[in-house]
């Protein structure tokens, strides 16, 4: 029987808001790259932190995808194919991966003349996964069982 978990609408509302808040990116460019940059490069408590939560969240998500192999909604492949891609890129930040902190410098450009298709592609991503969330909420609230 397919069932939506209590913690899948949030799931999807806390990456929605992840994203969304990289209009500041859109809104000062440099501050948003400068605090990014510095995180990621520190290392420090909020970093583990954040990269805890988010690691796990998408341990969890994709644990639900496979528990519920068969009879899996069509948003749980978000967690396959999202959650693959952030444990890959926390991976690679943890482990400071050359090619890709070259890559997110390079996404941290504030000079770049794709800086607003690549941020505000991702706003328009957290957008989506967060209006996914509240409608996962509102499904899940509205279920009698």
């Amino acid at each position: 029987m397919k069932k939506v978990y209590i913690y899948e609408p949030w799931f999807f509302i806390f990456f929605g808001i992840f994203h969304l808040h990289r209009i500041w990116g859109l809104v000062d460019r440099e501050s948003y790259a400068a605090f990014w940059i510095s995180i990621m490069e520190s290392k420090g408590a909020f970093y583990f932190i954040l990269m805890g939560i988010l690691g796990l969240l998408c341990m969890l998500g994709i644990s639900t995808f496979f528990r519920s192999l068969g009879h899996n909604y069509w948003w749980r492949y978000i967690y396959l194919c999202g959650g693959g891609y952030l444990l890959f890129d926390l991976f690679a930040i943890a482990t400071g991966l050359q090619f890709w902190h070259n890559l997110l410098l390079t996404m941290f450009d504030i000079t770049s003349p794709y800086w607003n298709i690549v941020w505000g592609g991702f706003v328009v991503l957290g957008g989506i996964v967060f209006v996914l969330g509240c409608a996962l909420l509102k499904k899940r609230l509205c279920v009698t069982e």
